[in-house]
């Protein structure tokens, strides 16, 4: 007879944790341990509980004191004993929640029924058949060392996937050795923070526009943050020279979030300042392979890897949830990176890891990636013939998000439609830097990539009445 998944101990009988200490000898203990625990629902009804042998060799006690008090919960109806079945918690009502037991519900992205907000793809996107095929075989070939503490680096399996595929894709010379895996870009910020700090430097630029999770992570290790101004170009990255920073923080391939690509004049200039100054730039390259007009353009890495921190994850090609994301460091700055992270390696896990490599290794990625460049191509399409020239549309084609330019003085009142609407959607000003001085812009921030296939449809007409 098959065991219910629900009870994966069911063959053996669930591991039980017993106060006998009632006072009143070991069977009435044991007898009162299990129906407290039955009572108060902490053994859910259906249970199956170890058997007599079991139970007395886990306690300590005589197998007949154990056979007692199993019987004496039979008869009381606490317990069901049948042939075959073994002895399992009798059905009885739910036991009564506590008044201060707030009960779980779903929460709505943004609170708010439609949701736009830039930061997330599709998750119903998640290649879950190629990748339950990939764990498969990965499993099935990883070394027992694999299941070990390992390489505070990650995974080499892995390390070596991704070298060849950003090598490929994204231009950027990547060494196996120089790779570090971590925990999802902000986790790599956060140990490149470190770095800095132990360098000595104090002051960090980053974009005008930018992400505040960033700049308080930065300001949260002890650095100081400066605004480069963004335009049309990108990144004011000639301005570098006149400040006093130690490293820029940029998103060259498409910044976010006014979703246009840094000029080859400005990354130019940017290495530049970096090989003058003794400085670092780290690249958050987080969307660099969704490029629609075009041929993805190639990591700034690759103008000089010996100065740029290459700062990758797959948390918009894959999935937020993995929490994998991975650094190329300099060759000068690895045994720092490695000091300030320790010997443990504080990544995602071992398998999972290594269903990545195979996932890259097999072509499943490149094929994940293409099919989703689509999807995202298809939608940004839809959203300009939707919206049908009232407002316009800036940024490059590329990502999962776009920027929508509102007539001057309108921003609050679409805002506040959308509210009526149950859509959340950002505004661009929001992801001002405090200190910068920005040019008066009324936009929105659109994340195309976040609502599921089912509610597109309905979120992209939730946001065209929102629109004046």
């Amino acid at each position: 007879m098959t065991e219910s998944w629900a009870n994966p101990a069911a063959g053996f009988g669930a591991d039980l944790h017993l106060d006998l200490t009632s006072g009143r000898g070991l069977k009435a203990g044991l007898a009162d341990a299990l129906r407290e625990a039955a009572r108060s629902g902490r053994l859910e009804p259906g249970t199956r509980l170890p058997s007599s042998r079991t139970l007395s060799a886990d306690l300590g006690i005589a197998r007949n004191t154990v056979a007692e008090a199993y019987a004496e919960l039979v008869a009381e109806g606490w317990l069901t004993a049948r042939q075959g079945s073994g002895t399992r918690v009798a059905p009885r009502a739910a036991p009564r929640r506590s008044a201060a037991a707030p009960v779980r519900r779903p929460v709505r992205q943004g609170g708010a029924a439609y949701s736009l907000l830039p930061g997330s793809p599709d998750l119903g996107g998640f290649p879950r058949a190629a990748w339950l095929s990939a764990a498969r075989k990965a499993l099935s070939e990883a070394p027992n060392e694999a299941f070990g503490y390992g390489d505070p680096r990650g995974r080499v399996e892995l390390r070596e996937a991704l070298a060849g595929y950003l090598a490929r894709a994204r231009g950027v010379y990547a060494d196996p050795e120089r790779i570090v895996l971590c925990a999802g870009f902000v986790h790599a910020l956060m140990l490149m923070a470190k770095v800095l700090r132990a360098r000595r430097v104090r002051e960090v630029a980053v974009e005008s526009y930018s992400l505040d999770i960033h700049r308080d992570l930065l300001t949260a290790e002890g650095l100081r943050t400066r605004p480069l101004p963004v335009d049309a170009a990108g990144a004011d990255t000639p301005g570098l020279a006149g400040l006093p920073v130690g490293a820029v923080l940029m998103t060259p391939a498409h910044q976010f979030p006014t979703g246009v690509a840094l000029t080859p004049d400005r990354r130019a200039a940017a290495v530049d300042w970096a090989r003058s100054s003794g400085g670092l730039v780290l690249e958050d390259d987080y969307d660099g392979e969704f490029r629609y007009d075009r041929q993805p353009v190639g990591a700034l890495q690759g103008l000089d890897p010996d100065r740029v921190v290459y700062l990758g994850t797959a948390s918009k090609s894959l999935a937020p949830g993995l929490r994998m994301g991975w650094m190329v460091v300099p060759p000068g700055l690895l045994d720092e990176v490695l000091a300030v992270r320790g010997q443990a390696d504080w990544t995602c896990s071992a398998p999972d890891q290594l269903t990545l490599a195979q996932f890259i290794t097999s072509g499943a990625y490149d094929r994940h990636v293409r099919a989703m460049r689509l999807r995202y191509r298809r939608r940004r399409d839809q959203l300009v013939a939707a919206l049908g020239g009232r407002v316009g549309v800036s940024g490059i084609a590329a990502g999962l998000h776009a920027v929508l330019d509102l007539p001057p003085g309108t921003e609050r009142v679409v805002l506040q439609s959308a509210a009526r609407h149950d859509l959340a959607v950002g505004a661009l000003g929001a992801f001002g830097h405090p200190d910068a001085e920005l040019p008066p812009r009324d936009a929105l921030v659109v994340g195309y990539g976040t609502p599921s296939d089912s509610a597109w449809a309905p979120t992209l007409a939730a946001l065209c009445a929102s629109l004046p």
